[in-house]
């Protein structure tokens, strides 16, 4: 009985320090606005770092938690897949979810994306948008239908780009998306 008692005894002892354990509250896995708004910055410069990143390719991102879900279109297989590397990278990022997809190896589509730069870029009031190590204005053309993405700082801007697209000859459709940011 003594036996019985003891090794009861011992039991509770072990079991104790393993149940206050379990009952404990767990400090939260969601990260802070702080730690989210630096995950953003971190995955934005390291996306456009890129290298072949040009203004034929469009990405964009979430953060969701600890996730980060890439989206977007891009000409070269090898971009798609650099992507997620660097992202899996950043401190913070457990999982990325790669939606990004590759366009197709075409080379009409290729001569295609050429004349629309020409045409977008080299018009007067819009080589502004051209300056600099990442244009603002990106094109994007699959199949022959392009879609313009990026900002621009006024709602002229926007119709000259879409009407600088519709003439060139080759397009099958325009998709003006771009996004007018005053400053």
């Amino acid at each position: 009985m003594k036996t019985r008692l003891s090794a009861i005894l011992v039991a509770a002892l072990v079991a104790a320090p393993a149940m206050m354990w379990a009952s404990a509250p767990t400090p939260s896995s969601e990260p802070t606005p702080e730690a989210t708004a630096r995950i953003q910055k971190q995955v934005r410069h390291e996306l456009v770092m890129l290298p072949w990143f040009s203004i034929f390719d469009d990405l964009s991102f979430s953060v969701q938690g600890d996730t980060v879900t890439l989206t977007g279109e891009v000409t070269w297989p090898t971009l798609r897949s650099s992507a997620e590397n660097v992202v899996k990278r950043i401190e913070g990022v457990k999982h990325v979810i790669n939606k990004i997809e590759v366009l197709p190896l075409s080379p009409y589509d290729n001569s295609l994306r050429w004349r629309l730069a020409r045409a977008i870029y080299g018009y007067p009031a819009l080589q502004r948008y051209g300056m600099g190590t990442m244009p603002s204005i990106r094109i994007i053309v699959k199949n022959g239908d392009v879609t313009l993405e990026g900002v621009v700082d006024s709602p002229m801007d926007r119709t000259l780009a879409g009407m600088r697209a519709n003439g060139v000859p080759g397009a099958f459709s325009v998709t003006n998306n771009l996004r007018v940011v005053h400053g």
